[in-house]
């Protein structure tokens, strides 16, 4: 489905800018399609068949998208990692997609022989300064690869999330998901134009599964390699963006800017805000000093799309709520046992559509957990639908928040930090952040004759161990955590520490 899409946007668009980095040299829709096929020829050469998984740990820059291309015109699988996480995170993501050749940057690339006894290829990319640059060293120039017959049901990308334990899982994407995924968020028609500002890695979600959706299109995609909020407001004013998206931080860092009254922004039409909770002082804050209206969308990984909240719809629902289901899309809030609860009650938030995951690669037991037996795939969110068919959030599971549009898993976090020298017990608490969202207070007990831990001394310990989005912001220093009577962690009574007792429990 994305092959046969870029090669008709290719002959509708042609010398179209499609994609436009920071340094300010573009490829056009046409050379979009003729270098994606270069390189798909080129991996073919290097034994990159159907099936087989390529994995691309790259900046958000050209590269990643050309790559993605050429590697569904063979009907490989494009296992796209976050260049964030940190080494052995990275390690342990590819371990999972097991590819058959890895493309990333001197940088970013494992060490030798950290994949293991099946270690795959990998390629080293240089960042490219011309079109002709792209993956100068893997194309086939003026050669094209066989087109392959439809197939809805062939996978074409991996998307990886992390489960409730924080181990990684890869969300697989198919030809359906995305052509549905493309029919809801730009329709059936070609066409629109139109320009639009990266905010997020390439290797998220909706990057990975709305590129169809740009493609036809034809709008123009302005790459970001490293966000920033003053250059964002910048390109944003230069470059004349209708639609301001990003997660909620993004949202609340732009507001920030020292300046920002200073930038004419006067041709955003509107925001969209998704990927993290938002409260309704941010809401109101991003929509009275733009002066446009704003939609909240709420979805997970593995659910593809899920609800949103209108830009005519009144005001207070972009503010208590997340909208309500899109459509094709199916809400179920259930119990613990995964049956449906009567509006107005609390329980796991459960979403169904053609847009849904086809399953966790390699992983057909996490799979069936995911999914209730009404077929409706586990945000491990609470909520409740209110009396106005709205979707309102009360919280997530405990072993889950979302830090900057990022989910964190407290236990992943805690894992790593029990070797801390100065620490003899350590928790993670998610506590609301006006800025972040969420951030990660670490509840420590010091070790007798140590020093007290410091938050600067923590995030120094996870430098290289854990991405620095999971890095705590603050430190609790207690004489002992609180235990249950089975002598576990109190999770409860700690977030009453470090939230207030009126918490939700």
């Amino acid at each position: 489905m994305l092959a046969e899409t870029a090669a008709e946007a290719a002959r509708r668009f042609g010398e179209r800018q499609a994609l436009v980095t920071e340094e300010g040299w573009a490829l056009s829709f046409a050379d979009l399609h003729r270098v994606s096929d270069e390189v798909a020829a080129g991996l073919a050469r290097r034994g990159v068949s159907e099936g087989d998984v390529v994995a691309l740990v790259l900046p958000s820059g050209p590269e990643h998208i050309v790559a993605y291309l050429a590697a569904a015109k063979l009907g490989a699988v494009t296992a796209a990692v976050n260049p964030k996480l940190a080494p052995v995170e990275r390690i342990a993501v590819l371990s999972i997609a097991g590819p058959r050749l890895v493309l990333t940057t001197s940088d970013l690339a494992p060490a030798e022989g950290s994949l293991g006894p099946s270690e795959a290829p990998v390629l080293v990319i240089d960042p490219a300064d011309t079109p002709e640059a792209v993956l100068g060293s893997l194309r086939e120039h003026g050669v094209s690869p066989p087109m392959l017959p439809v197939d809805p049901d062939r996978p074409i990308a991996i998307v990886f999330t992390s489960g409730t334990t924080g181990i990684p899982k890869g969300a697989v994407f198919c030809g359906t998901q995305i052509a549905f995924i493309t029919e809801t968020d730009v329709g059936p028609e070609w066409g629109g134009g139109g320009r639009s500002l990266a905010g997020s890695a390439l290797s998220h979600l909706g990057p990975m599964t709305k590129l169809a959706g740009s493609l036809r299109r034809g709008s123009t995609q302005y790459l970001t390699t490293n966000w920033r909020a003053a250059d964002t407001l910048r390109r944003i004013a230069e470059l004349q963006i209708a639609t301001v998206g990003g997660v909620p931080t993004q949202v609340a860092l732009m507001l920030r800017v020292p300046d920002f009254d200073a930038y004419d922004l006067s041709a955003v039409r509107s925001i969209v805000i998704g990927g993290g909770p938002a409260t309704p002082a941010l809401v109101r804050e991003a929509r009275e000093r733009f002066g446009v209206p704003l939609a909240v969308r709420y979805s997970c990984t593995e659910a593809g799309i899920g609800t949103g909240t209108a830009f005519d719809a009144a005001l207070e629902d972009a503010e208590v709520s997340v909208g309500r289901p899109q459509a094709g899309v199916t809400l179920v809030v259930v119990d613990e046992q995964g049956h449906a609860v009567e509006d107005g009650e609390i329980g796991e938030v459960t979403l169904s559509s053609p847009a849904v995951m086809g399953g966790y690669w390699g992983d057909p037991e996490a799979t069936m957990r995911a999914f209730t037996p009404a077929g409706g795939v586990r945000t491990g969110d609470l909520g409740w639908v209110d009396e106005q068919g709205r979707l309102r959030l009360a919280g997530r599971s405990r072993e889950r928040y979302v830090r900057g549009g990022y989910n964190v898993h407290p236990m992943e976090v805690e894992g790593v930090l029990c070797d801390h020298p100065d620490i003899a017990a350590v928790a993670v608490v998610g506590r609301p952040d006006p800025v972040m969202g969420e951030i990660g207070v670490a509840v420590v007990v010091a070790r007798p004759g140590r020093h007290v831990p410091s938050v600067e001394s923590l995030r120094a310990f996870l430098d290289g161990r854990l991405a620095r989005y999971k890095h705590p912001d603050e430190v609790l220093v207690l004489s002992s955590l609180p235990l249950t009577a089975m002598e576990k962690v109190d999770r409860r009574a700690l977030e009453v520490l470090v939230l207030g007792p009126g918490s939700p429990g």
